[in-house]
């Protein structure tokens, strides 16, 4: 039994010997060739650390002594840019307002081809029978003369070329001018009233219908004044209209008027009544008070206007009330004096437009219709082309020479 153990343990050990010399002889083959030999690269060793010059060795290089440095010299002084000192806007000096209707004559002569023309040309026939009469009568109410003025005026032609007989170019234009001044008047104060009877200023309102010229107007008015040596403070009462203030504003400022304005929407009474105070404060001449625009069929904005008057005359009396009329709309806007006439006590008017298309019957048929007088007129969209209005200078105009 023992022969038999031994004999198993030597096969066993045979048998691990040969396998470990099987394996070892496998590797071997497995292994790749050697490498040739080379000699080896020596790197040195990192050099110790620097810091500054100090540390680094000497370096041969030029040195300067203290006089050859550039110091740094003293700071320069920084360029200081003065602004322009923007002053007080220069003030526009507004033409003198004598004589301004003749100097825009041209202008309003614009309007005489349907009136002073044809009606020289109608009276210039040999045989004035009754078909030129009624031409005349028709020339005479399509240039806006109205009804009652043309037949007055007819009745008074047809009688002064019975008497006058033979007529000459020269004796039917003074014969026509004659007419048509006695129609328009020159015995009517014309003059704007801007003084009060009172220790207030004189206080001017101006009202009248959207789309006439009404603010522009008050801001040429305010130059007129201006022009005359009069001090003017401006109400912006139309608060209804965005751009009407500032508009105003800007008349103002051109020609040194202040203007007292509200809030978009505010109370017009209550600028108005803060104008006129305004006015009384600084002592000033005339105060303007421009009023919004409003159709003359609403009820409602009518009894406003005259809730502006009301407040307006707490302070004092109302010296005048301005209505601007459209020249160009002709008989409509008798229609609208009619209705302003009953609401406020209008005192004068303002034609605007009256040069171009207008025609300048108009004068004549709103005098009549209202029983007040034209006192100034617009004849352009120039800064002073708002004048006095003068009837001599007017009729010439619309005869011509």
């Amino acid at each position: 039994m023992d022969i038999l153990i031994l004999a198993v343990v030597i096969a066993l050990v045979a048998v691990g010997a040969i396998s470990a010399l099987v394996v070892g002889s496998r590797k071997k083959k497995q292994l790749p060739p050697s490498a040739p030999s080379s000699t080896p690269t020596i790197t040195a060793p990192p050099a110790e650390p620097q810091v500054g010059d100090d540390a680094a060795p000497p370096k041969d290089e030029a040195r300067r002594t203290i006089e050859e440095v550039d110091l740094p010299g003293a700071p320069e002084a920084p360029v200081v840019v003065e602004e322009p000192v923007v002053g007080a806007p220069a003030l526009d000096v507004p033409e003198p307002t004598a004589g301004r209707l003749v100097r825009l004559r041209a202008r309003l002569a614009r309007s005489q081809n349907s009136l002073g023309k044809g009606l020289l040309t109608l009276l210039s026939r040999d045989n004035l029978d009754e078909d030129t009469w009624e031409e005349i009568e028709e020339t005479l109410l399509t240039a806006d003369v109205g009804v009652a003025p043309t037949q007055e005026l007819v009745e008074a032609l047809r009688e002064r070329v019975r008497v006058l007989g033979t007529r000459t170019p020269d004796e039917l234009r003074t014969l026509l001018r004659e007419e048509l001044l006695a129609l328009i008047g020159t015995d009517v104060d014309r003059a704007v009233k801007t003084e009060s009877g009172v220790d207030t200023p004189g206080v001017v309102m101006v009202v009248g219908v959207n789309g006439t010229g009404k603010t522009t107007t008050t801001g040429k008015l305010a130059r007129v004044l201006v022009a005359d040596g009069r001090s003017v403070v401006l109400g912006a009462a139309d608060t209804f209209r965005a751009a009407a203030a500032d508009q105003l504003q800007t008349w103002g400022e051109r020609v040194g008027a202040r203007t007292v304005r509200g809030p978009e929407g505010g109370d017009p009474a209550s600028i108005a009544f803060d104008a006129v105070k305004e006015g009384i404060a600084e002592n000033a001449d005339v105060v303007l008070i421009d009023t919004a625009g409003r159709l003359h069929t609403k009820t409602g904005l009518m009894d406003e206007l005259g809730k502006v008057k009301r407040v307006v005359e707490k302070h004092g009396p109302l010296d005048e009330v301005l209505l601007v009329l459209d020249a160009t709309t002709g008989q409509n806007g008798l229609v609208q004096a009619r209705v302003f006439a009953e609401v406020v006590d209008i005192t004068g008017i303002v034609l605007t437009k009256l040069d171009g298309t207008a025609k300048g019957g108009i004068v004549i048929a709103v005098q009549r219709e209202l029983g007040v007088p034209v006192k100034l007129v617009g004849l352009g969209e120039g800064a002073d082309d708002l004048a006095p209005f003068e009837p001599e200078a007017f009729v010439d105009a619309l005869i011509g020479d």
